[in-house]
């Protein structure tokens, strides 16, 4: 395209018009034009007087020096002649398939944000990743309404595509089914951890820097003459990269788990991992290898010893490879990560951990990744060519540490994500997410947060406007002593609120009716559980009278309430319930969890004004020292985030916030993520219409949703606990309970019988009708089951006919 440019704003102006919409520009070509005696630049000098641009004029056609509108309004005013550039640019336009995808979205109501788009990079590599990634997002914002249900172990595209590279660029035969994806390496070695609990783990010393304190100060490294150790907790000595001293320290410690990196100059062949493999084969002790630095996602990957390796071996049943993708050109700190395991148990039990441990994985960064991976994928000319046949597996000396066998009943008894295929997907009633649409202002908001360049941290900093939220909301003041933190999820906000507990020697009570989930994370992390009895009679909420007689035996209680929409019941906890309840927990010292992040959807709550925590808090806070509430919240509910996760905790007791901090190894929001909560959190201050009515209209959805699922369930022969508040509601199958049902088995055409309870209730709903729900055994609440009601329109309506066919089967 050739353009001829008027040069009056300013040379680097006119150019900038176009490059910052991703425009190539050469000037062909440059003069002067003289300036017409009878146009008036008074306008221009306005402009000048009222901003800090100047203009950009000459003194007749032979002056080099630009003089601005004033200066030339002056001289012409004074009998002189001026002119200005007149210039020819040829332009063309960076990857115009990808741009013509970006500006239709602006187009489509979008406007608005189409000021923060800067399409003008200095390095093409960077252009090379970000455009087609908007272009991407785009496409996605547009064509969905809603984000779509993922594997909590990651996007089964994103998987698959991570281990297509692996097949194309390095000839590895993976599949998704060998892949967990985390939010980062430091979580995926920490949850690894976890899974495995060794007493003794050696940790390479460049990767143990974020992991918890305890374990990196517990002296716990020797067995007992009855060859136990003493304690029951995870000891981590820190090791150097180098493989003969890691070898070394191997032999003479004899650790269960060794987690270690590579050093540039062995990470080249593969003879170093081959050596590790074989010393913790000898041991029985498991190796998880860090591939993070020397993993190059490139059409060109230089040489790297362990996939090199893995092309010809088959990944011995110890080992797994973790690896970090963080060297992206674009978003500093926009991380995911993945462990490659080719032991299906491993496999199965790190989706679950992940599950457990940080709820979901965060989509958007699997979206960037998953396009750089795509474009390598592309490029590449298929190999019609078999890969060759991989060496199997050597048979160990020693058998490697597994997992125990607390750990293995707790994975198997935990409702987590049920295993689909593409073919044949299921209804999700059984995880917390909202699958509502995702609302104009948020989809404005995802994309501007990663179209934006050079965003400053004050733009960033969410702090002020989640310190308004939760005064406006719950009327809870923040101190000056107050520490906030943040988190990708509330979940995992919650995982390091329990390690806390562990810490300090408390038990976490659980009132029964709690969120199944967490109640499972805490079994999994080792922590001392009470269960607390609610009154059925209220709806399983908790009361004074149970509160009270549950705590008088407990000593250093942790007490966990969720409100003020309780999670999974939907009703609500006043604001005169809950001051009652905090002040007994008040008097006994108890350190409250008061989970929040449920709330913000009140669709049946006539009578309800909200909770003014303030004044009560601040009398009853005195009554003990030890007395302590960690405010858990998400934002979901609140501003209507759509798929992006985040999560906040707010702690105002200082010994409490050093414990917290101890445990290291969150995994924080982005900057881009904070970015959108804080525009979004000036919008509900500002009571901005599109916002408030999209929030009004959702309300609106999820009240009709919850007439028709109780019509529905109480026609089947259900019954139904009333909601008033949140995204699910509880149910009781009265009708099934002791009925028989015949069920169809998994890889053949055989069935059986199962005589239905409340607990095998959701595997023969999952069987018959493809619907996931949570049984009592979730719930805690003797045969009531839990169903989630913030589906997209087609899954909330094959839910209903889902529900009406196992009457049918049942019938």
């Amino acid at each position: 395209m050739i353009f001829n440019m008027g040069g009056r704003p300013g040379q680097a102006v006119c150019r900038r018009l176009f490059e910052r919409r991703g425009l190539l520009v050469n000037k062909l070509w440059q003069t002067k034009v003289l300036q017409a005696a009878d146009t008036d630049i008074t306008a221009l000098v306005e402009i000048e007087k009222n901003s800090p641009h100047r203009f950009e004029f000459f003194m007749g056609l032979v002056g080099d020096q630009p003089i601005c509108a004033r200066t030339a309004w002056a001289y012409a005013k004074a009998g002189g002649r001026i002119s200005h550039a007149l210039s020819v640019y040829s332009c063309q336009l960076r990857q115009p398939n990808q741009v013509k995808v970006i500006f239709e979205f602006l187009r489509n109501g979008f406007q608005d944000i189409s000021s923060s788009l800067d399409l003008f990079f200095e390095d093409d590599t960077v252009a090379d990743e970000k455009i087609p990634f908007l272009a991407f997002l785009a496409n996605a914002l547009k064509e969905n309404s809603v984000f779509p249900y993922e594997p909590p172990a990651g996007s089964r595209r994103f998987r698959n595509l991570i281990a297509g590279f692996m097949r194309t660029y390095h000839h590895i035969p993976l599949t998704a089914d060998n892949v967990v994806v985390f939010p980062s390496r430091t979580v995926a070695i920490e949850s690894a951890l976890q899974l495995l609990s060794p007493h003794l783990a050696i940790v390479d010393e460049q990767l143990s820097r974020h992991l918890p304190r305890p374990w990196l100060t517990s002296l716990n490294v020797e067995k007992t003459e009855s060859g136990k150790y003493s304690e029951d907790a995870i000891a981590v000595i820190e090791a150097p990269r180098q493989s003969d001293l890691l070898v070394e320290l191997i032999r003479k410690l004899k650790p269960e788990v060794v987690v270690t990196g590579m050093a540039q100059f062995e990470s080249v062949t593969s003879s170093a991992f081959e050596h590790l493999i074989e010393i913790t084969r000898e041991i029985g002790c498991r190796l998880l290898l860090d591939i993070s630095d020397h993993f190059e996602l490139s059409s060109l990957p230089s040489s790297n010893g362990v996939l090199k390796y893995l092309a010809g071996n088959v990944l011995p049943s110890h080992v797994a490879i973790i690896c970090g993708l963080l060297k992206n050109q674009v978003y500093s700190d926009l991380e995911v990560a993945f462990v490659i395991s080719e032991e299906k148990a491993m496999f199965k039990a790190l989706c679950k951990t992940v599950e457990l441990m940080q709820g979901n994985n965060p989509i958007i960064s699997q979206y960037y990744y998953g396009c750089l991976f795509h474009e390598l994928l592309a490029f590449q000319i298929a190999d019609r060519h078999p890969l060759t046949q991989r060496i199997g597996e050597k048979t160990g000396a020693l058998k490697a540490n597994g997992f125990s066998s607390s750990t293995i009943s707790i994975l198997e008894h935990a409702e987590l994500a049920v295993n689909e295929s593409d073919e044949s997907p299921l209804v999700h009633m059984d995880v917390d997410q909202s699958f509502l649409p995702v609302t104009k202002p948020v989809k404005g908001e995802i994309f501007e947060s990663f179209a934006r360049q050079n965003i400053a941290e004050s733009e960033t900093d969410v702090t002020f406007g989640i310190r308004q939220m939760i005064s406006s909301s719950y009327g809870l003041q923040s101190a000056t002593n107050t520490e906030f933190i943040y988190a990708d999820s509330t979940v995992a906000l919650f995982n390091k609120l329990v390690l806390c507990c562990i810490h300090e020697g408390g038990t976490l009570c659980f009132p029964v009716g709690s969120n199944g989930n967490y109640v499972s994370a805490a079994k999994f992390l080792k922590a001392k559980i009470a269960s607390i009895p609610t009154d059925p009679q209220a709806g399983y909420k908790l009361t004074e009278k149970t509160l009270k007689g549950a705590l008088a035996n407990i000593k250093k209680p942790w007490v966990y309430i969720s409100g003020p929409t309780i999670n999974p019941t939907g009703l609500l906890y006043s604001n005169e319930e809950i001051n009652k309840l905090l002040q007994i927990c008040a008097k006994v010292g108890a350190t409250v969890i008061l989970d929040t992040s449920f709330s913000g959807v009140e669709f049946n709550s006539k009578g309800f004004k909200g909770w003014k925590l303030g004044d009560a808090v601040e009398k009853i806070s005195s009554a003990h020292p030890a007395f302590c509430i960690a405010f858990l919240g998400g934002l979901f509910s609140t501003v209507l985030t759509g798929g992006i996760k985040f999560g906040y905790l707010h702690i105002n007791q200082p010994c409490m916030v050093e414990t917290f901090h101890s445990f290291a190894g969150l995994s924080k929001p982005h900057r881009t993520a904070k970015y959108m909560i804080k525009k979004l959190l000036d919008l509900r201050e500002q009571k901005k219409g599109d916002l408030l009515n999209a929030i009004s209209e959702q309300t609106n959805i999820l009240a009709s949703r919850y007439k028709q699922l109780k019509q529905t369930l109480e026609s089947c022969g259900w019954e139904v606990l009333d909601a008033q508040a949140g995204v699910s509601i509880v149910a009781k199958p009265s009708s099934y309970l002791g009925k028989t049902i015949k069920i169809n088995e998994e890889g053949d055409n055989s069935s059986r019988s199962l005589k239905l309870d409340d607990s095998n209730i959701r595997e023969a709903m999952l069987k018959g009708t493809g619907l996931c729900i949570n049984s009592a055994s979730w719930t805690g609440i003797p045969g009531y089951c839990r169903l989630t009601i913030a589906l997209e329109d087609a899954d909330f309506n094959r839910a209903l006919q889902c529900i009406s066919k196992f009457k049918s089967l049942v019938g």
